[in-house]
């Protein structure tokens, strides 16, 4: 009982940090179509909103490791992106503009906490699922 209550507790948190980062981006990617390369980097905040959108639907709907996994991995990095774009100027790669942006704002703070936020609640997932996993196997075999 206690690892159902941690699980969704762990799972609506990583759901809502999806959710917020996918507002953030989604609400910031208009001012970011005037960074180009191939593609721009409001394209890129597109991008990354719908994906953030689908998993934490896949988070809350799914409920399996493949679906945290990708929750988890996206925000993760996601995050590193936010810092290395923030700390280092990468330059343009290949088709993705030069994002270097060495500045901290509000949006850019929200997203990063709410992929934290979803990192740790992957860490509890993940290895929930992983039990999750071993002791279906185990009711297969016993059967």
């Amino acid at each position: 009982m206690a690892n159902r209550a941690l699980e969704w507790t762990a799972r609506v948190l990583a759901a809502a940090g999806l959710a917020v980062d996918a507002y953030v981006h989604a609400d910031l990617a208009p001012q970011y179509d005037v960074v180009k390369a191939t593609v721009s980097q409001g394209d890129l905040f597109r991008i990354e909103a719908a994906l953030s959108a689908l998993a934490a639907l896949l988070v809350l709907v799914w409920r399996r490791l493949p679906a945290d996994l990708f929750g988890w991995l996206l925000a993760a990095g996601g995050f590193a992106l936010i810092v290395i774009y923030r700390y280092v100027d990468v330059g343009k790669l290949g088709p993705v503009p030069d994002m270097y942006e060495p500045v901290w704002f509000t949006e850019k703070w929200v997203a990063a906490v709410a992929q934290l936020v979803t990192v740790a609640a992957g860490l509890v997932l993940i290895p929930l699922d992983l039990l999750a996993m071993r002791a279906r196997r185990h009711r297969r075999t016993v059967r």
